[in-house]
């Protein structure tokens, strides 16, 4: 059986001259700094959890056969991948007799680790609503119809955090609503505006549907229109991933400006788009 030395892989392997004595590769290392080494050992990691993914819940010695490493390696690697919550050990089940002793612990992926790897869901979310246009009659019915799924799932996401928001002070919520988001996955912050007497800014720095959105901007006007209504008041996007931006930002007027305006909720909000990509942040 052929196994990567340590330094390739992490492995048991030891040099001739003994366990005190470093190996040659080792000491380059160590005058060419840890990243490397770092590098190498986070690599070796992916192609278990890789083993993993085409082969299905694996146990140390399976996966130890694939990829040429001794058992105590790969050990060691899942670990870490358990800690990361990217793989879980699970009873290896028997079909028939079950035998004498414990039976095999398998590591499979779990949920988080399998979204580590490329997915179609944005593929899958483009083409279900680009169906949902063509139903429609496609043109401007279509175009409604994506509009009236959007409203739908964002008013279904605004439920969730209507309790945390309407918790807050009132001078709080924004800062509510960034933390009911950044739960969901948005890493959303609540800073003040440039010219802070004025209000605040939402900024999203994450958009799990980016993708889509670039295609559909229907889903930025739903989720806008939802921010408003959770907080009361008129909010203007300034900008959003999906249009090319690093960060959706969001402005959240304050005192007498937001009563000023409160009237213009539909107009700001359906202009989300033409006003995207002028980021202040």
């Amino acid at each position: 059986m052929k196994y990567a030395s340590e330094d390739q892989e992490g492995t048991a392997a030891r040099p001739a001259g003994g366990p005190d004595r470093p190996a040659p590769a080792r000491a380059a290392r160590a005058v060419s700094g840890a990243a490397p080494a770092h590098d190498e050992q986070r690599g070796t990691r992916n192609r278990v959890a890789r083993s993993i993914l085409d082969h299905g819940p694996s146990t140390a010695a399976e996966l130890a056969l694939r990829l040429e490493l001794t058992q105590a390696a790969v050990r060691r690697h899942l670990d870490t991948l358990v800690a990361e919550n990217v793989v879980e050990p699970r009873e290896k089940r028997v079909y028939g007799a079950r035998t004498r002793g414990r039976p095999a612990k398998v590591f499979a992926l779990t949920d988080c680790g399998r979204d580590a790897f490329d997915q179609s869901y944005d593929q899958l979310a483009a083409d279900a609503l680009r169906w949902i246009a063509e139903s429609a009659g496609g043109g401007e019915l279509g175009e409604a119809a994506v509009a009236a799924f959007a409203r739908a799932r964002f008013a279904a996401l605004a439920e969730s955090y209507r309790a945390a928001v309407q918790a807050a002070r009132p001078e709080g919520r924004t800062q509510a609503l960034a933390e009911a988001l950044t739960a969901d996955g948005y890493a959303a912050t609540a800073r003040s505006a440039p010219s802070h007497q004025l209000g605040e800014q939402l900024c999203q720095h994450h958009c799990p549907v980016a993708h889509v959105a670039e295609q559909f901007p229907q889903l930025c006007e739903a989720e806008t229109e939802v921010f408003s209504r959770l907080l009361g008041t008129h909010v203007q996007r300034l900008a959003t991933i999906a249009h090319g931006d690093g960060v959706c930002t969001t402005f959240v007027p304050k005192g007498r400006e937001a009563g000023k305006t409160a009237h213009s909720t539909t107009k700001t909000t359906n202009a989300s788009a033409s006003t995207a990509g002028r980021n202040p942040a």
